[in-house]
């Protein structure tokens, strides 16, 4: 292999290049002020944040965890003390909610990625409607759609898959109309060429491109829902989540942990199977 030498330049060359292009060397003042008050609004914010949280308060940190050490004793060992039909009951409601909520947010969001996608509809005014009402749907949390809808349809799983359903439908009608908008046009040409309408071009030309990345977005929702289903069940919406909450309330920590161990080893299966599914059906390796 040939060396090459290094060639530095001289004291006459940099001062010429100091005189071309003086913003490599030394940006305008504004600039560096600009960005010296863009790190000082930073750091000012990040102290007022830490401080509202009271995180300089070492002795109150202190105490917090004195007391999660207690519950993490009071949790051992870890039994169900009778309720092991009860729990897998529970562990079954929250992996139905999961599964159907996912898959009707994954229904509706083809459609609305479709029609939230720029290259398909055109039409300015449709487009940024249609990603603005995405953007207020996404901006409510699942936890607040379970209140509603348990105040509207009462207590139990059904509020959770409604829950799951509209909080999510926003989220991946939002990524699959970046997809749509990523894919390559030439496909599209090829079928409009061949006489294909705008359906055939949809079918053939955008869907086969599209359907690996919903299938994937679609399995890491699921394996995301797995987990916040129980969340919901805390407001009433059913699951195991209720059960946990249930034992929490009472003290009652050894059921509790057992709960909680159900609850990891029911996650750690989900996200098992889903990385299998990626790699086997849609060639996409998960972490």
């Amino acid at each position: 292999m040939i060396g090459r030498e290094a060639v530095i330049p001289s004291a006459d060359e940099v001062a010429a290049l100091r005189r071309r292009h003086p913003r490599l060397f030394l940006p305008p003042l504004r600039q560096r002020l600009g960005r010296w008050a863009g790190w000082a609004g930073f750091a000012a914010f990040l102290v007022y944040a830490l401080w509202q949280l009271r995180f300089f308060d070492v002795a109150m940190i202190a105490a917090g965890f004195g007391r999660l050490g207690d519950v993490l004793s009071f949790m051992w060992p870890p039994a169900h003390n009778g309720n092991l039909p009860d729990f897998l009951k529970g562990i079954g409601e929250t992996l139905a909610m999961a599964f159907l909520g996912t898959l009707g947010a994954a229904l509706l969001a083809v459609p609305l990625g479709f029609l939230g996608a720029k290259t398909v509809v055109r039409a300015w005014p449709i487009h940024f409607l249609t990603r603005r009402t995405f953007d207020v749907f996404r901006g409510i949390s699942q936890l607040i759609w379970a209140m509603i809808f348990i105040n509207v349809v009462g207590l139990g799983p059904f509020a959770g898959i409604l829950a799951i359903i509209v909080g999510d439908m926003a989220v991946l009608a939002k990524m699959f109309a970046e997809a749509i908008e990523n894919i390559d046009q030439g496909e599209v040409e090829g079928v409009r060429a061949a006489g294909g309408g705008r359906l055939a071009e949809i079918r053939l030309g955008m869907l086969p491109q599209v359907v690996p990345i919903m299938l994937s977005q679609t399995l890491y929702y699921f394996e995301s829902n797995t987990r916040s289903s129980t969340i919901l069940g805390f407001v009433g919406a059913g699951g195991i989540g209720l059960q946990l909450s249930d034992r929490i309330r009472v003290n009652n920590w050894d059921e509790a942990g057992f709960i909680i161990i159900l609850i990891l080893i029911t996650v750690f299966l989900i996200d098992t199977l889903s990385r299998f599914i990626r790699q086997r059906f849609i060639g996409v390796r998960g972490g």
